[in-house]
């Protein structure tokens, strides 16, 4: 069974930072791309960010580009979401998703699991 748990997640004054994380087990975390995807209150959920299998590829949305960070370990089976320069916009729950077999998430289809979700609110 496919779990996927963030942590992290908190109340930040806009210039701030964050770390997110995530662990996953119930599957051979290091065959899948994994990524962040977040929903803010009244908004799609949209791409944050994702990571290859590998760790060597990485992809960003051009909002976050420059001021966020993904990285994985897969000895631990963690994916982690390094957020800097933090603005209210950031506002959002973020979510931990797996890739589709064979595929780097980067819109909602291709995602086949995904954690509850942890909150980051960003105060001005």
């Amino acid at each position: 069974q496919v779990q996927l748990v963030e942590s992290g997640g908190g109340l930040v004054q806009a210039g701030g930072s964050l770390r997110l994380s995530c662990a996953a087990s119930g599957f051979t975390f290091s065959s899948y791309s994994m990524g962040w995807f977040r929903q803010a209150p009244g908004q799609e959920r949209e791409f944050v960010a994702t990571i290859r299998w590998s760790g060597i590829r990485t992809y960003y949305a051009d909002s976050v580009k420059g001021r966020f960070t993904i990285s994985r370990d897969n000895a631990k089976n963690t994916v982690s979401l390094q957020m800097n320069s933090l603005k209210p916009e950031d506002t959002a729950v973020y979510y931990c998703a797996r890739s589709r077999a064979g595929d780097i998430a980067r819109s909602s289809p291709q995602v086949d699991s995904w954690g509850k979700g942890t909150l980051v609110t960003v105060s001005s």
